[in-house]
């Protein structure tokens, strides 16, 4: 039924023809109006529209707005601090802790808020590898965002296996329940609170669909390191002879964008595992930015985007025709895409695939100062993964201005890291050291000055230069040893301007480059003094860094 009305809703025959064993009433839940239960995506449509949630868009995508958060809230997210979990959660910036009790409190306000409304439910998995995979549920207040958690997470095959679905962590969303700080003690009417004892989340305050996705990997990054399988915010593709390639990477870095080659078949575009059999990949979706998506240097992407299937958030459309304007930027950056991996063409169905021959951190450095392709020592590579040295990009995350922001961030995902970023990279290095893994610092920012004045490097460059290091075409290069970072640059490749290669080359001054290098050299040192101040880390780490 309507909220508002009498009028029966489109799937409320269906509702619950896939309702599990395992229900509701499990979790807390009481008095609902109606539950419907893993509705497939046409269902979650009809639901959709007839809700008013959203709008149907030339050629089929759905399209939502997501209102006030057109990213993610960082500053809103929290761990109970527990006593099972407590001594390995590397407490701080990104992992704040939250009292058993007051999450109690706001579970319980939330559980209440649902009595009498409508309830969408989605059972699925994080993990394509059956021997890590996380059952998961759920929990929505609107249709489109458990259409969104349909087409983001891995789905039961068959209907005996809804029915069989027994959940090891429920995310329960409720955008229209507003916390109080002086009830809930959150620190706005947002929360987005994870309880790792309990195995549940309540996101509340907020309809950003990313939310639901990031708050899985948070879950994955907590607990498969304890099952020997690194957690990795990265893609993943692999090419005609099986070499796997991983790309980390924060949002806007070109993790999507580079992955999706039609060259190699794709293995995933954000969020993977790396066991001890391979990479294989968190989800069954993609979720890309899509703000002046390029139909010519990203075609595969910008095709999805005139697909049924996909849900895009806050793109701009003319409402008489239903045409979208992916260069309208007036509701956010942040302009996202929602799709099935298999609505790109070469992806692999198995999402899965072998250890990789070549690791890439991609970092969109504003200061124009590092080459576009470096080539890392396994001991630097440890150093720039637990560095995550980058720039955020415009409309990210709430707070972020039109301009870039220079940031590090641990693991190239360091909101979603829930151990100490050392943990993860003992881990990496462990496993490019077994399977000779070769690591590759790329740069996808600026050169011939910083933003503003220089000039983003092209993606075309970006692909030469990647394509080449996949292939081997390094392998008898030449190389020269930069004087501050140590790491191996190129000294020319076919196809690519030999300026490029020699960032300092590109500025009018070279001395102002310098200036600007030394000093992006003298942030990572500071901000590496920052991470390895606990007792455990070893102080030879930062020997592998920059040196001034």
């Amino acid at each position: 039924m309507n909220v508002y009305t009498d009028i029966p809703s489109p799937a409320a025959p269906q509702a619950a023809l896939a309702k599990p064993v395992y229900g509701l009433e499990n979790h807390g839940f009481g008095n609902p109006r109606r539950i419907y239960w893993n509705l497939p995506e046409p269902a979650l449509y009809e639901e959709a529209v007839f809700r008013g949630e959203g709008w149907i868009a030339a050629s089929g995508p759905l399209i939502v707005h997501t209102g006030k958060h057109t990213a993610r809230a960082a500053a809103d997210k929290f761990i109970v601090r527990e006593p099972s979990s407590e001594d390995y959660i590397w407490w701080g910036q990104y992992n704040r802790p939250f009292t058993p009790e007051a999450f109690n409190t706001l579970l319980n306000r939330v559980l209440a808020y649902f009595q009498g409304r409508d309830i969408f439910v989605q059972d699925c998995f994080g993990g394509a590898d059956p021997n890590y995979r996380l059952p998961v549920r759920i929990i929505t207040e609107h249709a489109w965002q458990s259409l969104f958690a349909r087409t983001m997470f891995l789905k039961p095959a068959t209907l005996d296996a809804y029915r069989n679905h027994v959940p090891e962590f429920t995310v329960i969303t409720a955008p229209g329940f507003l916390a109080s700080p002086l009830i809930d003690s959150s620190r706005t009417e947002t929360a987005i609170v994870l309880n790792l004892a309990q195995r549940v989340a309540v996101i509340a305050g907020t309809c950003y669909g990313g939310e639901i996705k990031k708050t899985i990997f948070t879950v994955l990054n907590a607990l498969l390191p304890f099952e020997g399988v690194l957690p990795m915010h990265c893609s993943a593709n692999v090419g005609p002879d099986g070499d796997a390639a991983i790309f980390f990477g924060l949002s806007g870095t070109g993790k999507t964008t580079l992955s999706a080659d039609p060259e190699r078949g794709l293995i995933g575009d954000d969020e993977h595992g790396w066991s001890p059999d391979g990479v294989f990949n968190f989800e069954d979706g993609c979720y890309a930015k899509v703000i002046r998506l390029s139909p010519t240097a990203e075609p595969q992407i910008y095709a999805c985007t005139r697909r049924f299937g996909t849900i895009l958030e806050n793109v701009v459309f003319d409402p008489r025709t239903r045409m979208l304007d992916l260069n309208d930027d007036r509701l956010t950056e942040n302009t996202r895409a929602a799709y099935p991996l298999a609505f790109i063409e070469n992806a692999i169905p198995e999402k899965r695939c072998g250890h990789p021959k070549n690791v890439i951190f991609l970092t969109c450095d504003a200061n124009g100062v590092l080459p576009p392709i470096a080539r890392l020592s396994p001991d630097q590579a440890v150093y720039h993964f637990m560095s995550g040295y980058t720039s955020k990009i415009a409309g990210t995350e709430i707070g972020l201005g039109t301009e870039p922001q220079m940031t590090f961030s641990a693991c190239f995902g360091g909101p979603f890291m829930v151990h100490h970023p050392y943990e993860y990279a003992k881990m990496l290095k462990a496993n490019v050291m077994k399977h000779g893994a070769t690591v590759w610092l790329v740069n996808t920012g600026w050169t011939g000055g910083p933003f503003g004045i220089g000039k983003r490097i092209s993606i075309q460059h970006t692909r030469a230069l990647l394509h080449a290091a996949l292939a081997g075409h390094f392998e008898d290069a030449e190389f020269h040893t930069d004087p501050v970072f140590g790491f191996e640059v190129p000294k020319r490749l076919e196809g690519v301007p030999d300026s490029l290669l020699d960032p300092a080359s590109t500025w009018s001054n070279r001395s102002e480059y310098m200036a600007r290098y030394r000093s992006l050299a003298s942030r990572f040192i500071e901000n590496f003094q920052y991470l390895t101040r606990e007792e455990h880390i070893p102080d030879s780490l930062a020997d592998h860094g920059p040196k001034l």
